[in-house]
This record gives C-alpha cells, structure tokens and sequence, in this order.
C-alpha cells in the first residue's frame, strides 16, 4: 500500500475520518498477513515508512505508525503519505543470557 491519506474533506466530521483510514489500514495489514508464505518463511514482515509527504516520508518501525497518524491528526496536517510493503521473513532467535536468582521464596 502506497498511499496519502487526506485528513480535512469538506462535509465529513475529522474524527470519523481518521478512524475510518485507521480501519482501512488495519483491513490492508490483515489481508496481508492471510496470505500463504512461502517457503521457509515464518511470517509476513512490512517495510514502513511515514511522512506528511511522499517526499519526506521516513522508514519507521510498523508498530509506530499509528501513533505518527495520530500526531499528524493533532497537528491538523491537511494529509499524510504511508508505506506498507509486505515482505516474507523469517524469525531469528537471540540467545540471552541466563540469569539465575538465588533466593529461595515461595
């Protein structure tokens, strides 16, 4: 999904739009993630990015972009650009260390 999103059209309350592009984006995501990976792949992955436009959009974590539309809403920008490209991925696994605690409670 490439996209702009306009925040202010005449004639619809603000804050009905806004939660319908929510809604929009919220549908793509998990329409993009039924779809069947491919082999060796664990799960679907979206590259991110975020701007008021298409220019100075920025690569931002997925996870993030729900709060950047909300200050882009609170700042009362006429519109905002989002990126979401599906990519398949695969989990890496992080050893940490181990911590063990010596207390004895229970």
């Amino acid at each position: 999904m490439k996209k702009t999103f306009q925040l202010h059209v005449e004639g619809k309350n603000p804050e009905r739009l806004l939660e319908a592009i929510k809604h929009e984006i919220r549908q793509y995501l998990k329409r993009e993630r039924r779809k069947p990976l491919p082999a060796q792949a664990d799960f679907w992955d979206f590259d991110c990015r975020f701007g008021l436009s298409e220019e100075a959009a920025e690569v931002i974590h997925v996870g993030a972009f729900m709060d950047r539309i909300n200050e882009a809403a609170v700042a009362q920008a006429p519109a905002f650009y989002l990126e979401l490209l599906a990519k398949p991925a695969q989990r890496s696994f992080v050893a940490r260390a181990s911590t063990v605690d010596d207390s004895d409670e229970h």
